[in-house]
Formats: C-alpha cells, sequence, structure tokens
C-alpha cells in the first residue's frame, strides 16, 4: 500500500504534496470537497478525518497524520534532506512550521470567510510584517540556507495565497517566490492540482 494524501486543490495540503514529490515518495492523491465533506471517491470524509480538514496522510501502515506540522514533519522524517542539519535541526524545523502556520496560515483567515474589509486590510498587514521578518533571518536562497526543506513547501502555499489576497511581499520574498515556481516538484503539484 502507498500513502494516500487528502487534499483540497490550492488548499495548505498543497505543501505535503510538494514535500512528498520532493522526496519521491510514491502517494495516491484524493481530492476533498471541504463543503460537502466528500472524497473524489465518493467517501465520506469525516469517516476518514474526523476533523474534517484537510491534509490528512495516511500511511503504509493505515496509520493516519494530520495537521500540516506534524504531516510535514513526518515527510521531512522520510527524507532527512527535506529536514534541517545540526544538532538543532529538528527543533528549528518545527520552530519553523509553527511560526508560519500560527502567525501566517491563521493569519490570512479573514481572506477565506465573509469578514468586512477592516479585518482583511488588518491581516494584510500581519501576513507582511511577518514575511518581512522572514526575509530578514532567511540565511541563503531558501528558509534555512542553501538546501530546500519542508518549510520552504509550507510558506509556498501561505505565499500563493498571500498574492492573491494582495499582500504586499518584501522584494526578497518576491524573489525566493519566483526561485520556489521554478522547482520541479512544485510545478507537477499545481499542475496536478489543477493550478497555474
Amino acid at each position: 500500500m502507498t500513502m494516500k494524501l487528502y487534499y483540497t486543490p490550492g488548499a495548505c495540503s498543497l505543501a505535503g504534496r510538494i514535500a512528498l514529490h520532493e522526496a519521491n515518495i510514491p502517494a495516491t492523491f484524493d481530492k476533498v470537497d471541504l463543503k460537502t465533506k466528500k472524497t473524489e471517491e465518493g467517501a465520506d470524509f469525516t469517516a476518514v478525518n474526523p476533523k474534517g480538514y484537510v491534509p490528512a496522510l495516511v500511511l503504509d501502515g493505515g496509520e493516519m497524520v494530520t495537521e500540516n506540522i506534524a504531516v510535514l514533519s513526518y515527510i521531512a522524517d522520510q527524507s532527512p534532506s527535506l529536514g534541517v542539519s545540526g544538532p538543532l535541526g529538528r527543533t528549528k524545523l518545527i520552530e519553523m512550521l509553527a511560526f508560519i502556520s500560527t502567525e501566517i496560515h491563521k493569519a490570512a483567515k479573514p481572506f477565506f470567510k465573509h469578514a468586512p474589509d477592516a479585518d482583511k486590510a488588518q491581516a494584510r498587514e500581519a501576513i507582511a510584517n511577518r514575511l518581512d521578518f522572514i526575509a530578514k533571518n532567511m540565511r541563503g536562497p531558501f528558509l534555512f540556507g542553501e538546501a530546500f526543506s519542508v518549510a520552504d513547501a509550507y510558506l509556498f502555499v501561505n505565499l500563493r495565497w498571500a498574492r492573491m489576497f494582495g499582500v504586499q511581499l518584501p522584494a526578497k520574498i518576491s524573489d525566493y517566490f519566483a526561485r520556489l515556481m521554478e522547482r520541479g516538484a512544485v510545478r507537477t503539484a499545481l499542475a496536478e492540482e489543477g493550478l497555474s
């Protein structure tokens, strides 16, 4: 049995798809309609993942991992080249994944709801400030230096949203986004989800 990633096109589950492709880990992908909670195969998604949202990664042995931080950490454990080296590498990776999840991903919430314009403006400012922090702390062409990590996959998804919602990206982050768009795994994942 190969792994299966339950996803919704363009959602945060895209990070897991990119990471799986980067790691050359064989997987199948099952699209989820988050409104109806049905999978592309017609199954009740809440029977798979009672939380009712993506990502959900079903492992070879049938166990399931949910939440992006956990899914991406698991993929990095399977493919250490997608992790961060050094004695504090794993800790630093989780720190960055948590920052992206709680400070950027969560800040985008008003754009996915029918929120007032004032809330959206506040979200744009918050996301821009956090991206500025990342830009100032990048150690190379990728978040942790010369090598692409699962954190880059997650940040890429958030940058797609930021651009869609009119967030001003720092120049360094715009260049970084353009670099990520050229990666084979990113292009493959976007094409598979029908995204340009």
